[in-house]
């Protein structure tokens, strides 16, 4: 009879203190749980250029279980880019994608496998509640937030890193080349069922997150500037707008003109205006250059990440 098998995909960062705990967690749960005993399974850690002894726990786990496969990418791409080097290395009928940090419930593998064999080609674990910090909590669903303006079907607002796509989605999801992505999005935009499940998502296991600020902002700006053309629409308008005023206000100085009634000091209003206009056009020609160099970025055709070695 055949067993389907499941892939487990993690990215691997300086995560060196949560593996032997995170492999431990999906190897039980799939040798002692009744319903998870039915499947194969296959658990891929992608190393995205670990500073840490990362690599070498991977090798160690890999020389004691036959099910890990470690694929080694030769420097730090990023999480993104280690999670999609992992999608196209998995072989299972469906592939559950989570992180290292032990931050997310590795138990709802099983609520996941549940919900795919009823036919759901997409589950997605989302954050109902979370530990983290006000400020990541609050800057996470502004990005949700943006995202969803952009999308006839919407993101559960508390946003996710957990996933699971049947091995049909996930195909369709090897197709996407794009040299710049939110995943995300692609997920939704794939059009196959969607079941959600909700948890909540605890504090690290151990260190800290490799996403400061800075990071997160940038990963923001990618995957929205990726599906979405409204800021260089709301500067259209906003540029049209402070053109029209400044032709109104060209109107009433014309005016006063002819009524000889032009202020003598006329520095300050002239210093305030040619700032105001001159920001304005430095923020456009910065918008537009973020879309340009993502042009740029796709045209060069380099390859979005680069396996060193695949230990299997």
């Amino acid at each position: 009879m055949y067993r389907k098998t499941i892939s487990i995909t993690i990215p691997v960062y300086n995560n060196q203190g949560s593996l032997d705990e995170t492999h431990s967690i999906i190897s039980s749960l799939f040798k002692k749980d009744d319903f998870l005993k039915n499947y194969n399974y296959e658990i891929v850690f992608v190393n995205d250029g670990s500073k840490d002894n990362s690599l070498n726990k991977l090798l160690e786990l890999r020389s004691k279980d036959s099910n890990v496969k470690v694929v080694e990418l030769s420097r730090n791409f990023g999480q993104g880019e280690a999670i999609i080097a992992g999608h196209h290395n998995s072989t299972g009928d469906a592939v559950i994608t989570v992180s290292a940090d032990l931050q997310d419930p590795l138990e709802l593998i099983k609520e996941m496998v549940q919900a795919w064999s009823k036919g759901n080609e997409v589950v997605v674990g989302y954050r109902e509640t979370r530990e983290d910090s006000f400020l990541r909590s609050f800057t996470s669903r502004i990005y949700i937030w943006l995202i969803n303006t952009e999308m006839r079907v919407k993101m559960p607002p508390g946003g996710f890193d957990f996933w699971l796509l049947d091995r049909q989605a996930q195909d369709a999801m090897n197709q996407i080349h794009d040299k710049i992505r939110g995943l995300h999005y692609d997920i939704y935009s794939l059009g196959f069922n969607i079941n959600l499940i909700p948890y909540h998502r605890k504090k690290r296991f151990e260190g800290q997150s490799q996403y400061n600020f800075l990071k997160r902002v940038h990963f923001a700006l990618h995957g929205y500037l990726s599906i979405s053309f409204a800021p260089i629409r709301f500067m259209t308008f906003f540029g049209m707008s402070v053109a029209f005023f400044g032709f109104l206000y060209a109107l009433t100085i014309i005016i006063a003109w002819f009524f000889n009634n032009t202020p003598f000091n006329g520095w300050a209003p002239i210093m305030v205006l040619l700032l105001i206009i001159g920001g304005i056009i430095i923020v456009m020609l910065g918008l537009v250059g973020e879309y340009i160099w993502r042009i740029y970025e796709e045209i060069k055709k380099r390859p979005n990440h680069i396996i060193k070695k695949i230990h299997k």
